[in-house]
């Protein structure tokens, strides 16, 4: 079996936070997160990173992040286009926004001939995370299902104080087993403990268990995940063409449901320990700077990450 390779979602220019926030520096020698998802990843045994980012980021991309690859790591890129539909499907008139993060997936169809796992780049998930899902990629082997897997975290760990975030619900069964994800797009601390969410643009607020483990998009899947998301596609365009065709996104969780629901696919929910950060907006970035800092004082990562 050919080993597991890395692959990291970053189209996204990051509208709510401002600017391209993948490239923003946030450690205490200028890192950026994706140089700690770059580390930890290579730590654990990976040696290839594909990255999917925007054709006219290309050039900014590479300069910033081609140059920070560690040694004896190759970087791929592949490039997420609006106007990457299925035969018969044209774009809609006005949609400018990306189809969402199984179609960014499936931007590196025609690249991925392993198992893979899947990454956003604007993310901090923690050498643990990378270490559970790589091991489990190792030793998984399809039988008349297919076998994928997810890091993941508890609610809590990954609000913010500063406005919403986007966080795919999980549900499990005893042994740890997906049974279901719910996206939700609009997720809020409620006081100084708790979770809420809102379907209607804050109308209405629905309470959230804090401790409810959530999706960060940390998935570890065969490569037969990506033929069954780019078959799914136009499915999902059917009805989304109809319903909300400048804004409806095609999300992995959403397909990874489908799977579940039709006894296709098993997913195991990985528990690593860690903690996640992330910089969704400007002011986020603080406190994750203080938390890199600290985690370089107390050895959990070199003074200088890149010799």
């Amino acid at each position: 079996m050919n080993k597991p390779v890395l692959v990291v979602m970053a189209a996204g220019m990051g509208s709510r936070y401002g600017g391209l926030k993948q490239i923003d520096p946030v450690g205490p020698n200028g890192e950026i997160i994706i140089d700690y998802s770059l580390f930890d990843a290579k730590k654990a045994g990976f040696e290839t990173v594909i990255f999917i980012i925007k054709k006219e980021l290309e050039q900014e991309f590479k300069e910033t992040i081609g140059s920070r690859i560690p040694k004896g790591m190759e970087a791929i890129y592949t490039y997420q286009d609006v106007n990457d539909l299925p035969d018969g499907y044209t774009l809609p008139d006005e949609r400018i926004k990306p189809w969402g993060t199984a179609h960014a997936v499936c931007a590196a169809r025609d690249i991925i001939c392993s198992p893979f796992v899947v990454i956003n780049a604007d993310d901090y998930y923690g050498s643990e995370s990378f270490k559970v899902i790589y091991e489990y990629l190792l030793r998984v082997e399809n039988s008349d299902v297919y076998n994928f897997a997810m890091v993941a975290y508890e609610l809590e760990n990954t609000l913010t104080e500063n406005g919403y975030v986007s966080r795919g619900i999980c549900s499990t069964d005893a042994n740890d087993m997906l049974l279901s994800v719910v996206e939700h797009t609009q997720i809020e601390k409620d006081g100084d403990w708790g979770a809420k969410f809102t379907e209607d643009g804050g109308k209405t607020w629905n309470s959230l268990d804090p401790y409810s483990l959530v999706s960060m998009n940390l998935w570890g899947f065969t490569p037969e995940f990506i033929k069954e998301a780019w078959d799914g596609f136009p499915n999902f365009l059917d009805d989304i063409l109809a319903t909300n065709p400048l804004k409806g996104e095609y999300y992995l969780p959403s397909v990874v449901t489908k799977l579940i629901n039709s006894k296709k696919a098993t997913v195991k929910v990985l528990h690593s320990g860690e903690k996640w950060y992330g910089v969704t907006y400007k002011e986020d970035k603080p406190m994750v700077q203080k938390a890199l800092n600290r985690m370089h004082e107390i050895g959990t990562y070199p003074s200088t990450l890149w010799k």
